[in-house]
């Protein structure tokens, strides 16, 4: 049984680089998805206001003109899928496979914040209860400082793996709602384009 606990002591142990090394990694992300987090926000709240009243007063009647008055933006996935479509018509079987494609890509886009969020709190956890069997020891032995080092281990994991897990949460549940409003919008596009090519 001796044997089997030291085995396990020491795989823990041999895991805990890997676990702060992905745990940095993590900080990093999270620092660059909050960058580039903030640019997104002002081109979808630009795309959203410039889009909004277009297709409040859109119908079968007008959507010939839609194509000329979307502003072009390639880094709005919203705006590029608009205009596929427009140039699909009423193609049924194009427009379906559009839509798809548009949840896909907003799908893969949430990959980031969604990692984040479900691994974060785990190598945290990890870097927390790895540490804590060398700081046990540490007690045991009379040795405070090797404890109070794998202690300040532990608790600088929690920190950083919550950390990650807080940007990638907040980022994910609010582009969630970017992306069902885009969503609805690119359905109600459909809707119409599938009408006027019915009347046709």
């Amino acid at each position: 049984m001796t044997y089997i606990s030291d085995f396990l002591f020491w795989i823990s142990t041999g895991l805990l680089v890997p676990v702060i090394v992905l745990l940095l990694i993590f900080f990093g992300r999270a620092l660059l998805l909050i960058g580039t987090f903030f640019g997104q926000y002002m081109n979808v709240r630009k795309t959203h206001e410039a889009v909004k009243e277009q297709l409040d007063n859109l119908t079968a009647n007008n959507l010939a003109e839609l194509a000329d008055r979307l502003p072009h933006n390639a880094s709005s996935s919203f705006l590029t899928y608009a205009h596929r479509m427009l140039e699909a018509g009423g193609s049924e079987p194009h427009i379906a496979r559009l839509l798809s494609q548009f949840e896909v890509a907003a799908d893969k886009e949430m990959s980031t914040s969604r990692t984040l969020s479900k691994l974060g709190p785990v190598l945290g956890l990890m870097g927390t209860l790895i540490p804590m069997g060398p700081a046990l020891v540490g007690l045991s032995t009379g040795d405070i400082a090797s404890m109070a080092y794998n202690m300040q281990v532990a608790f600088a994991t929690t920190v950083v793996g919550l950390f990650s897990a807080i940007v990638g949460v907040a980022t994910l549940q609010i582009k969630k709602r970017w992306y069902m409003q885009d969503m609805l919008q690119l359905e109600f596009l459909a809707e119409l384009l599938t009408q006027k090519g019915d009347a046709q």
